[in-house]
């Protein structure tokens, strides 16, 4: 049996979705380590897994691998279609524990397009390797076309900066019982959309921010400058997205947003991808404090939904095999 075990990934924006710039793209994200998936494989005659979601990964790895087939078994903290990457953290974790089941061991990055993932972020592909914060490079903007490309005719955007963050910093993450972000078909729609409209003078903006203060401020380990640095991309990626999303934040996540801004013992807030899940940045010595604000304003908004502490994720999934079995979800 293999058993990969990985956390989720905050988003933070792109540094350009204009047509007018060389690069399309460009995600920017760290890794953290809680909300978690595990998932275990074992070889078999047929795929076969217990989680609805992630049965379609499993035969997708069976094929890619040419093996016979594979039991799956998936424990799930990561909610599904929050901003949180739960898509590619499964698609990952299922393609290496079922190659992990036959003793063979598989690239992530190279597989992935095949897996449907990293069709415009490499942020999930990259944190799943090695954690940490990381700035991708994006793709040429001369390969876009409004019609979507062929599944595994792309590549994953290659790293161009990765700094592991301090062990003492913490993301509260505040999920609301929202309708799920756009994923799939839809998300593909909207994106098409925005690039197409997209203001070039926005990406000028995330390019100043991103090299004056968001990677300097990993670089020093500075949370104030990083945490105000990332939510001011998220903000101005917010302006791209204004018509797809109903507003600079998809509600309710806005009014979420502007209340962890209020709070003292949080530094920076934003939305994380398409939502609905906020984040702020606070440390290890003020999160009690933090949680308990975060849960205060879900309160006071009459909001329902969830409050999680995940710390920054500075190493990639974790792969363990044993030589015991599990039952087969059959």
């Amino acid at each position: 049996m293999t058993r990969v075990s990985v956390g989720g990934r905050l988003h933070f924006g792109f540094q350009n979705l204009s047509l007018a710039k060389d690069r399309l793209y460009g995600g920017v994200g760290v890794a953290v380590d809680r909300p978690r998936l595990t998932v275990d494989a074992q070889p078999a005659d047929e795929a076969t897994c217990d989680d609805e979601a992630a049965t379609p990964y499993v035969e997708r790895a069976v094929a890619h691998l040419g093996v016979d087939g594979a039991a799956v078994s998936v424990e799930r903290d990561l909610p599904r279609h929050v901003g949180l990457g739960s898509g590619t953290q499964l698609a990952l974790a299922t393609l290496v524990a079922v190659a992990g089941s036959y003793d063979r061991t598989v690239d992530a990055r190279e597989r992935a397009p095949a897996l449907d993932r990293a069709g415009r972020s490499g942020i999930g592909v990259a944190t799943f390797e090695r954690g940490g914060f990381v700035v991708d490079s994006g793709h040429p903007t001369e390969r876009f076309t409004s019609d979507r490309p062929t599944d595994g005719t792309w590549s994953v955007p290659a790293v161009v900066s990765r700094h592991a963050l301090p062990d003492d910093w913490r993301f509260v993450l505040v999920i609301p019982a929202a309708r799920p972000g756009h994923n799939g078909p839809e998300e593909d729609r909207k994106m098409r959309d925005t690039v197409e409209r997209a203001d070039a003078g926005i990406a000028d903006e995330v390019a100043g921010v991103l090299t004056r203060e968001l990677l300097p401020a990993a670089a020093e380990g500075d949370a104030r400058r990083f945490g105000n640095a990332a939510a001011r991309i998220g903000r101005l990626n917010g302006a791209w997205y204004a018509d797809e999303q109903g507003g600079v934040y998809r509600p309710p996540a806005g009014r979420i947003v502007e209340k962890l801004r209020e709070c003292p013992v949080i530094t920076g807030a934003g939305q994380s991808s398409w939502g609905p899940t906020v984040w702020g940045l606070t440390t290890r010595g003020r999160v009690d404090d933090a949680k308990t604000a975060a849960e205060m304003a879900l309160g006071e908004l009459q909001i329902d939904g969830e409050v999680r502490i995940g710390s920054p994720r500075n190493d990639g999934a974790s792969v363990e095999r044993a030589a015991f079995e599990f039952s087969d979800p059959r």
